[in-house]
């Protein structure tokens, strides 16, 4: 990645030409931008030169660092919550993200910085409430913080975006706010996995995508989107004419491959807004041929749910892996989240006729007997040839109440099969404490991702299956679910 021009440089590669204004955004996108990947009626798309998939906040954290001190013009974060005392190189560095933001805007007079937080985020996580009055962050004219209500009661603005310079950009399931970081080990006790008060938290797994390109400039385009939504009237900041910046070729998983991106939003008044979140995951579940790995948070979406249930019915349908998190924290996420999970899996395995589903939760050894890893992740992976990944959970609110953003990855040549298929099997890799070679290879012998985990999964690191025992039942969702859990809000 190339370093910063001089300011003068800088100010006249910027492209004025390019619009300033929400409403002529899409009037006036490059042809090359628009024309975008596979042909959608997907409003956002465009080449992502290169794509790094990040698993775990370690990594994504340092990569993160490394391009936030690189940037040069503009720097965008959206998200559901932000915490400017958590480290990005715990171990390595004790610099807070706040004082590396900070540094970079006092090294580079024409870089700006946009923070754009969902105003209840702080509070619901209760990691960063001092964010609310604190007057040692941002202290800079500019670095602009905001909080942002949702118009709608309980809805969330819930998408993990960075944009900087409109040539590098980051989207997944990551916040960057406290309990956010692990690495593949998830070990029991590791001193840099605690909160910026010296809390340890739990293992978690996660996964965020790193893109050049045309996507990184999709990303920024619609932080603007947002930003202008949120904050009304103002000088927008204008965007930055590409350094042609790239990856380096170590850490490149794809090079060239087209991205889609899906927003979710609810709009005002009945069947107002966008729902190409739900719109994309349906798409997917149903081109899905061969294979379908699902890696996410909630597991709660009856919409979700008749999907699956309709390609396990089918003859030759797809296997369906799917890891989720087997514990539910809190009174809402126990009442609802965790019951109606179970409602969906045995929604599931009423459908699976033909023994091709397998849920699962990951397992470690922790200080005392096995330990649950969390899983945070929004993931999908079709036939080693399709990468859905965002900020959208498997349950009702993110269909279309809360705020989302998810890009897929479309393969398009034999590189990208075979560079999805080893994202595949790093995860798999992680879980079942092994290598992503040896999964390859267990794949390639056995022909089927449920026999490879069934071969692999005798360690101390593994995949236990969840709610084995549900039995008969009820399969609606339970009570409680349109006030915690809804696709729209209660009232509009």
């Amino acid at each position: 990645m190339s370093s910063c021009s001089d300011p003068t440089t800088l100010m006249s590669r910027m492209d004025s030409t390019l619009p300033t204004s929400a409403k002529t955004y899409v009037g006036t996108m490059p042809p090359k931008i628009l024309a975008g990947g596979p042909s959608t009626d997907y409003p956002f798309g465009g080449m992502a030169h290169s794509v790094e998939f990040l698993v775990n906040g370690k990594l994504y954290f340092e990569r993160l660092a490394e391009t936030l001190r690189q940037a040069c013009g503009s720097i965008f974060i959206i998200g559901w919550d932000f915490n400017p005392d958590i480290m990005l190189e715990p171990g390595r560095s004790t610099e807070t993200l706040g004082n590396l933001l900070r540094s970079a805007v006092e090294a580079n007079p024409t870089l700006d910085v946009r923070i754009l937080v969902w105003s209840m985020g702080p509070i619901y996580s209760q990691k960063s409430l001092r964010s609310f009055y604190r007057t040692d962050f941002p202290a800079h004219p500019r670095i602009k913080l905001r909080f942002a209500s949702h118009k709608h009661w309980y809805a969330s603005h819930h998408q993990k975006l960075v944009c900087v310079d409109d040539d590098v950009a980051f989207i997944g399931g990551i916040d960057l706010t406290s309990r956010r970081f692990d690495d593949r080990r998830h070990a029991p006790c590791d001193p840099r996995r605690q909160d910026p008060d010296g809390k340890p938290h739990d293992p978690l797994h996660d996964v965020q995508a790193m893109v050049t390109g045309e996507a990184a400039w999709q990303i920024g385009r619609i932080a603007r989107l947002r930003w202008t939504h949120s904050s009304g009237p103002e000088e927008p900041l204008p965007y930055v004419a590409s350094q042609g910046r790239q990856l380096s070729s170590r850490s490149v998983s794809i090079n060239n491959i087209p991205a889609r991106f899906a927003l979710t939003e609810r709009g005002m008044g009945i069947g107002g807004g966008t729902r190409d979140g739900i719109r994309m995951t349906l798409e997917i579940i149903k081109d899905a041929r061969h294979s379908l790995y699902i890696e996410t948070q909630y597991l709660a979406s009856q919409t979700i749910a008749k999907a699956l249930a309709a390609r396990l019915s089918e003859l030759d349908g797809p296997e369906i892996v799917i890891i989720c998190t087997r514990s539910s924290h809190g009174f809402i996420e126990q009442l609802v989240m965790g019951r109606n999970r179970r409602r969906v899996i045995r929604c599931l395995k009423q459908a699976d006729r033909h023994d091709r589903l397998r849920v699962f939760y990951p397992s470690v050894p922790g200080v005392e007997g096995e330990a649950e890893v969390l899983v945070h992740s929004k993931l999908l992976i079709a036939d080693d040839a399709i990468v859905r990944i965002g900020s959208s959970n498997l349950n009702h609110r993110s269909e279309w109440l809360d705020t989302e953003c998810d890009m897929r990855l479309d393969a398009t040549t034999p590189d990208h099969l075979e560079a999805i298929a080893n994202l595949r099997n790093r995860l798999l890799a992680e879980h079942l404490g092994t290598s992503a070679a040896t999964v390859a290879d267990q794949m390639r012998q056995l022909g089927s991702m449920i026999n490879t985990i069934e071969a692999l999964n005798g360690g101390p690191r593994c995949l236990r299956a969840l709610d084995t025992d549900i039995g008969p039942g009820r399969l609606e969702p339970v009570i409680g679910t349109l006030l915690f859990d809804p696709q729209a809000p209660a009232l509009s």
